[in-house]
């Protein structure tokens, strides 16, 4: 599942292609993904300007100048592409249309912006900009990591008195938004902390290095385009690069990459996720 770095890297790729644009045609060739798509979306999307691109947690926003804002999520495999646009000296033409293209945009200076989902876990809404917060997919999710109202203070508290493992609370989308396993793990390698570490037992020191790390990690993922494992790929067709930096994700068996440890990275099942992890650097 694309995390909170592979959806801004999409955000951006698709920004190019859509802001200040209008939405000349909407194509939707099926009635839904993961959920029936909002009534009339294609008729209510056409003749739209977009005013903005935004991102939350995992799901792009895009504000029209209708009063409503388009939401997408990726899900597993969904892929939003662009043609047609110049990007610099570069021209992507239009490919053929291909059977997973189930959400087309045609956008007022022919360029194109394609939903593709093989496997149709992606999803889309139509909601009034007034009211997102109010919007199912959105009202429980906790303050976005890399803004200002995720702090020490803040983390402390909501870890206070929590039984559950730091890893699962770091997951916790209504504690803090768009992590996700791959990231969580990197973040608590950098830490020093045991996945399975029960989050209220963590020092208030070691819970506020935690805050910095995260930034550190998502900033350095951003930068690199996201991580490219299975199906993500950032809106021009390219990979994601930070999957070649991993220092514990999916490196199991492999040397812990802490100078003078001679352990080897574990992985554990957690909550059906895998968490991977020196036994001697995260404690």
């Amino acid at each position: 599942m694309p995390e909170l770095p592979e959806v801004e890297t999409v955000k951006e790729g698709i920004r190019p292609a859509m802001s200040g644009k209008i939405i000349a045609k909407a194509e939707v060739n099926r009635p839904d993904l993961r959920w029936p798509f909002p009534e009339n979306m294609a008729d209510r999307l056409t003749g739209s300007r977009v005013t903005a691109l935004r991102r939350r947690s995992k799901y792009i926003l895009v504000d029209l100048d209708s009063g409503e804002t388009l939401l997408i999520h990726l899900g597993m495999s969904g892929r939003m592409l662009v043609s047609g646009q110049k990007i610099g000296a570069f021209h992507h033409p239009h490919p053929a249309p291909a059977k997973h293209d189930h959400v087309v945009l045609h956008m007022d200076d022919d360029s194109r912006v394609t939903f593709n989902d093989a496997r149709r876990f992606g999803a889309m809404d139509l909601m009034p900009t007034a009211a997102q917060e109010d919007h199912w997919l959105i009202r429980d999710i906790g303050p976005e990591p890399l803004g200002n109202s995720f702090d020490e203070d803040y983390l402390a508290a909501k870890l206070k008195g929590r039984n559950t493992p730091i890893k699962s609370a770091l997951l916790d989308q209504r504690i803090v938004a768009g992590l996700g396993n791959i990231y969580v793990c990197e973040v608590l390698y950098r830490a020093g902390i045991h996945p399975a570490r029960k989050a209220g037992k963590i020092s208030s020191k070691r819970v506020a290095s935690l805050v910095p790390l995260i930034r550190q990690v998502l900033t350095e993922a951003i930068a690199a385009g996201g991580s490219s494992l299975r199906d993500y790929r950032q809106s021009d067709g390219e990979l994601g690069y930070f999957q070649h930096v991993f220092q514990v994700y999916d490196r199991e068996g492999a040397a812990c990459l802490t100078p003078d440890c001679d352990r080897k990275i574990r992985r554990i099942v957690q909550s059906g996720r895998s968490s991977f992890f020196c036994p001697q650097c995260q404690r």
